[in-house]
């Protein structure tokens, strides 16, 4: 039967960023300016390279943000035409990773293992012995598994591997061919990169249909189901707490800088007390007060993903609401400058309005800093929410995030034997999208920022002066 898709909140707010990227990628397209710009953030290697990172995390989080729920079958006698759906939010990836869901273990397992961690007391050929029974779903099909499992692992990993070279080689050969053949743009780097993601891809995926290669948690969840999970949580609280931070920095900061007298004065006062106060303290306490008003209205929510993805996106307002004071600073200072120039000033004694001469002349010079500082704090929301999730004002347990995983993992690295997998896999994620971020905000920032253009010929011509 046809489910019935459920829209999220921040899935509103996923599908409406992307249409803005598609908006800008075509104001891109048609000025000159802005495609030179770009056309030198791509042209730095680190650029290139993260850009491939970026473009597959986006890919899983707009699969993660395709939500359904299924229709249960018709019960005999029910009314004609009276549909019934299951009170579970399920999203397309998690159709796609079926096998990781469906496989859960008793309690945790190693990564690639086919015995359990914790060892129990069984009866074995008539004597009771302590040791680790076989688990339910990973490396079940083998039937000797002391002689099977190395050569099943190293086949798997090998084919898997095989199938994410040929992707990747396909993946190059349209890139160069899009591109021309312009050797000016780094696209091997590109390339390269991800080579190594659809390798290491193709291999997790080929294990990942007999095994857990990121072994279980505390409740026998696979490891890997959940940090891919996590992905779409780390970039949703980055792309809704940046938009939501953006009315309040640039509004402000163009109003402060323009106006000035008691406007400016207004405005500092505001942002000057909002940083005077600890962020942690402030977001903690409008974070319980979202918890107190979700557990006072349980029924304006139909199922736990739609609760959990509700304070989500009020997690994603308050960053964004409580952290606009540094880039409002940025703004006015620069428009502070702006107001001075002769263009700013010809405009002014023609008599065009302060609201047109903000819109049409203020606002494009200081979107190079808007753009840049967005961008560097994108990674910095992402650590922030591990943070909050580590001291417990994070997002909702229930929800996947890396913050979750890592203060799960409090516990467990404190055990003996130590249960390092959960902390690893999520540290590994987080730092690889994280350094993913910063290095595309690097070849941004030298691409938008005019001092860095100035500055770069000026290194290149003292690096031939000196060699």
């Amino acid at each position: 039967m046809t489910p019935k898709f459920v829209i999220l909140w921040t899935d509103a707010v996923v599908w409406t960023f992307v249409a803005l990227l598609a908006v800008y990628a075509l104001q891109v397209r048609r000025s000159p300016e802005l495609r030179a710009t770009w056309r030198r953030v791509f042209s730095d290697a680190g650029a290139m390279a993260a850009s491939s990172v970026l473009l597959l995390c986006l890919l899983v989080t707009l699969l993660d943000s395709l939500h359904y729920q299924r229709a249960l079958p018709t019960v005999p006698g029910s009314p004609p035409g009276v549909v019934s759906y299951e009170p579970v939010t399920r999203s397309v990836l998690d159709a796609l990773l079926g096998r990781l869901v469906e496989s859960r273990e008793a309690t945790y397992s190693r990564p690639l293992s086919y015995v359990g961690f914790t060892k129990e007391t069984l009866l074995v050929e008539g004597v009771e012995q302590r040791v680790a029974p076989r688990l339910l779903h990973g490396g079940a099909h083998l039937t000797d598994p002391a002689r099977q499992w190395l050569p099943d692992l190293l086949m798997r990993g090998a084919l898997g591997g095989l199938v994410g070279l040929a992707l990747a080689a396909l993946v190059a050969a349209g890139l160069r061919r899009w591109l021309g053949g312009d050797d000016r743009l780094p696209w091997k780097a590109a390339a390269w990169t991800f080579a190594a993601v659809a390798v290491a891809g193709g291999m997790l995926a080929a294990l990942a249909q007999h095994y857990h290669p990121f072994g279980t948690d505390r409740t026998g969840n696979d490891v890997l189901y959940q940090v891919l999970k996590s992905i779409r949580t780390a970039v949703v609280i980055g792309t809704l707490a940046t938009l939501a931070t953006l009315p309040f920095a640039v509004g402000l900061g163009l109003a402060a800088g323009w106006f000035r007298g008691w406007v400016d004065e207004l405005i500092q006062y505001v942002y000057t007390v909002l940083s005077s106060v600890p962020n942690v303290l402030l977001i903690a306490a409008l974070v319980l007060m979202i918890q107190v008003y979700i557990d006072l209205h349980p029924e304006r929510f139909t199922t736990g993903a739609e609760r959990a993805d509700f304070k989500l996106f009020l997690l994603c307002v308050v960053l964004g609401v409580t952290g606009w004071a540094g880039l409002c600073r940025l703004v006015r200072a620069e428009v502070l400058k702006l107001r001075e120039l002769e263009y700013v000033q010809a405009a002014t004694a023609f008599g065009v309005s302060s609201w047109r001469i903000m819109a049409r002349h203020l606002l494009p010079n200081v979107m190079h800093l808007v753009i840049i500082t967005t961008v560097l704090d994108f990674s910095a929301l992402i650590l922030y929410e591990a943070v909050l999730s580590y001291v417990g004002v994070g997002v909702d347990p229930s929800m996947n995030s890396f913050g979750g995983l890592i203060n799960q993992a409090r516990s467990e690295m404190s055990r003996d034997p130590v249960v390092w997998w959960s902390f690893s896999a999520a540290f590994v994620f987080m730092v690889a999208l994280v350094l993913a971020i910063n290095l595309f905000a690097d070849g941004v920032q030298q691409a938008f920022d005019p001092r860095a253009r100035a500055f770069r010929p000026r290194l290149g011509r003292l690096r031939r002066t000196a060699a």
